[in-house]
């Protein structure tokens, strides 16, 4: 799987980059400008930019997806937005492809009120109209909405459950002395090479788990435990990279360092 790198080529770029990152006014592109080129550029000048910006995103987000992406992967984040001179959350959901070759895409962004059924249906919706027909595994956490969402546009589409959210939802049931005991005993169940030995060994641990009384820990393994192992079916030198979704983790994670500075979005 190829690195997603982004650079920024030039003094320009990064003065730019500073801006989206610390502040949304004109009066602070004023002063970026100023800094460059030694003028400020009036407020008409910036709201045309903007405009044009906006409309690249715009074409971005409608463009045709004509590759097949094997592998998908899907996930949201809150943000915060202003609007009526309030500040609302609004869901940001995130759908990330891996085409044959193995190289790594951002297929579609899509805003909803929350990560319910129909706001997954939406980013769906967008992505099988700009041409993405097939999914062979989709790859996320247990969010409800899509897992209901997802069968209306690609029935075929086999779901992983990330095991590492799979693994926190467990661990959350244990108490924080005991961890240290059971997250050995939960990676060598992943660490099997199939998924009936897998399986065999989740039966193992739950026991081992209901003799530490942790018998709420032992009833979500045993009844998420076969949506944690679909990767099995796919090439064993994939496995590592799909039966988590940690690496769209990573990206929304620095979506959250990135904003987190702006507070709430216009």
């Amino acid at each position: 799987m190829n690195n997603i790198t982004i650079y920024n080529h030039n003094l320009t770029s990064r003065k730019l980059s500073t801006f989206s990152g610390e502040d949304q006014s004109v009066r602070r592109v004023e002063d970026i400008t100023e800094a460059l080129w030694g003028t400020r550029v009036s407020p008409s000048t910036v709201s045309n930019l903007n405009q044009k910006i906006y409309e690249r995103i715009e074409e971005w987000r409608q463009r045709p997806l004509r590759n097949r992406y094997v592998y998908t992967y899907l996930d949201g984040l809150w943000l915060k937005r202003a609007w009526g001179g309030e500040v609302e959350n609004v869901s940001i959901l995130v759908a990330i492809g891996v085409n044959e070759m193995g190289f790594r895409e951002v297929l579609g962004v899509s805003e909803g009120m929350s990560e319910d059924k129909e706001s997954w249906r939406n980013l769906l919706r967008n992505l099988y109209g700009r041409g993405l027909r097939r999914i062979d595994l989709a790859i996320s956490d247990k969010a409800a909405g899509l897992i209901e969402a997802l069968p209306e546009f690609y029935p075929q589409a086999k779901w992983q459950r990330c095991v590492f959210h799979f693994h926190k939802n467990i661990l959350h049931k244990v108490p924080k002395q005991k961890r240290e005991e059971v997250i050995p005993m939960l990676k060598a169940i992943h660490a099997q090479e199939d998924a009936q030995s897998a399986r065999e060994k989740a039966i193992s641990v739950a026991a081992k788990l209901e003799d530490l009384k942790l018998g709420p820990a032992a009833s979500i393994l045993l009844q998420g435990i076969d949506e944690s192992l679909t990767y099995y079916r796919f090439p064993r030198e994939h496995h590592r990279s799909i039966r988590t979704n940690n690496m769209l983790e990573r990206i929304m994670k620095e979506i959250r360092r990135r904003t987190r500075v702006v507070g709430s979005f216009p």
